[in-house]
C-alpha cells in the first residue's frame, strides 16, 4: 500500500483555544478566504467531506462523504512550518523555537558578518517582498546581504543573484545555520535570492531552507528503517534536512508539486510513503494578504484532485491536512494558530466523522500502526485510519 500526506500549507480552519496568546483570536483561514473571494465552490473537496468539518457557505455538508473527516490541533507550542510538519511525524516540541521581534542581537550579527566577510543590511522583522523593495537598491550598491526575520523562527538572507551568486548565498546561509545554536537555535535559515532592477525586484524559485535536524525516531526514519521508500516532494527535504527521506523532489509551485506526485503515483511502485508540501497557499497568498489569490489556488487544487485519485489503488490512502493557518484577511502577515482540516480518503470506503484530534502526531501513530512498525514517541492512532 501507499500513503500520501498532502499538506496544504497554512490552510487552517479556525482559531485554537490558545490562539489569543499568539495574537490570532478569530482567525479562520479557510472560511475567511472563501468569504472574501465571493464563496467559490470546491466540488471535489466537498465530495470528500470538507464541508462536514466546518461551516462553509459554498462547500455544503456531504450526506455520504468519500473520506473520513475531522479537525486536528497542534499540541506543540508555536505556529511555524517545522513545528507542524514535525508533529505530523510524531515529534512534539516542549518549547517553541526562538523569535526575534526586534531583530537579532548585535553581537550575533557582528559574529555573522565576521564569518561571511561582509557587512549586512536591515536586521529587522519584515515582509520578504517589502524588504527587497526597500533595500534592494542599497544591496546592489554595497553588495551587503539583507538579513531579516519574521513572526516565525527564521533567519533569512536575501541577495540579488547577480550580486551574490547562489553558491555564495547558500554558503552564507550554511554559516548562519552553524552559528545559530543553543539559545539562538532558530527553526530555519532561509536563502531568499531575487533578481530584477530597482522598482521591479522579484524573488526567484531558488529559495533554500536550512532547518534544524529533526529528533529521532520519527515517522520518516521508522518507515525507512522498515525498508519502505519515503518520497519527499516540495520543501519536505529541507524541513527534515533529508533525514529519513529516500528521495527528494524540490518544486517551484503547487502545480509543479501536484504533477510531481502524479508522476510518482503513476509509476509501478506499489509500496511507500509520499510526503508533499504545497507552499503557494502560504508563501504567495497568506503572507501577502491576498484572499482572492488564495481562493484561486484552492480552486486549482480542487480541480487537480481527480488526477490524483485515479492513480490510487484500493489499499492506498490520501491524507489531506495542513500545518497551521495564515489567514489573509487578518491584520499582519503572520501565520495564525489554528485547527487544521483532516481528510483521509481510501477508495470504496465510506467516510466517518473523526472529530477533533488533540495532536497532529496522531497521523504518525496511525501510519505506523497500519504498517506494523514501532510507534513514534507521541500520538494516538486514529480508529479506522
Amino acid at each position: 500500500m501507499r500513503s500520501i500526506f498532502c499538506v496544504l500549507d497554512s490552510v487552517g480552519c479556525g482559531a485554537l483555544p490558545d490562539a489569543a496568546l499568539y495574537g490570532d483570536a478569530g482567525s479562520n483561514t479557510l472560511r475567511h478566504t472563501l468569504i472574501a473571494a465571493g464563496n467559490p465552490a470546491l466540488p471535489q473537496l466537498q465530495r470528500l467531506g470538507l464541508g462536514n468539518i466546518l461551516h462553509l457557505e459554498s462547500v455544503p455538508k456531504e450526506p455520504d462523504p468519500l473520506a473520513h473527516y475531522g479537525m486536528m490541533m497542534l499540541a506543540s507550542p508555536g505556529k511555524d512550518t517545522i513545528t507542524g510538519h514535525w508533529e505530523m511525524t510524531g515529534i512534539r516540541l516542549e518549547r517553541p523555537f526562538p523569535l526575534y521581534p526586534h531583530g537579532f542581537p548585535a553581537e550575533l550579527i557582528a559574529t555573522y558578518e565576521q564569518n561571511i566577510g561582509r557587512k549586512t543590511l536591515a536586521n529587522i522583522p519584515a515582509s520578504g517582498t517589502e524588504i527587497i523593495a526597500e533595500l534592494g537598491e542599497e544591496h546592489l550598491r554595497t553588495g551587503c546581504p539583507i538579513v531579516y526575520t519574521s513572526a516565525d523562527s527564521v533567519f533569512q538572507v536575501a541577495a540579488h543573484e547577480e550580486v551574490i551568486p547562489l553558491a555564495d548565498l547558500y554558503r552564507f546561509c550554511q554559516i548562519a545555520r552553524d552559528l545559530l545554536q543553543g539559545a539562538h537555535r532558530v527553526a530555519r535559515v532561509i536563502a531568499r535570492p531575487f533578481i530584477g532592477t530597482p522598482g521591479a525586484f522579484v524573488r526567484t524559485a531558488n529559495r533554500h531552507d536550512y532547518a534544524v535536524l529533526p529528533p529521532e525516531p520519527n515517522l520518516l526514519t521508522i518507515l525507512q528503517n522498515a525498508g519502505l521508500p519515503v518520497r519527499g516532494i516540495g520543501k519536505i527535504g529541507d524541513i527534515f534536512c533529508q533525514v529519513g527521506i529516500s528521495s527528494s523532489r524540490p518544486t517551484r509551485s503547487n502545480q509543479d508539486g501536484l504533477e510531481a506526485l502524479e508522476g510518482l503515483l503513476s509509476e509501478k511502485e506499489r509500496e511507500g510513503f509520499y510526503f508533499l508540501n504545497l507552499v503557494d497557499f502560504d508563501a504567495l497568498f497568506g503572507h501577502r494578504n491576498d484572499p482572492e489569490g488564495y481562493a484561486e489556488a484552492l480552486m486549482r487544487y480542487d480541480t487537480f484532485l481527480p488526477r490524483l485519485l485515479v492513480h490510487l489503488e484500493p489499499e492506498d490512502r490520501l491524507i489531506i491536512v495542513a500545518d497551521h493557518g495564515c489567514d489573509p484577511t487578518m491584520p499582519g502577515t503572520d501565520h495564525s494558530r489554528e485547527y487544521v482540516p483532516l481528510l483521509i480518503y481510501q477508495r470504496g470506503r465510506r467516510g466517518v466523522d473523526l472529530g477533533v484530534r488533540s495532536s497532529l502526531a496522531d497521523l504518525a501513530a496511525s501510519e505506523c500502526l497500519l504498517r506494523g512498525c514501532p510507534l513514534p514517541l507521541h500520538g494516538e492512532p486514529i480508529a479506522g485510519y
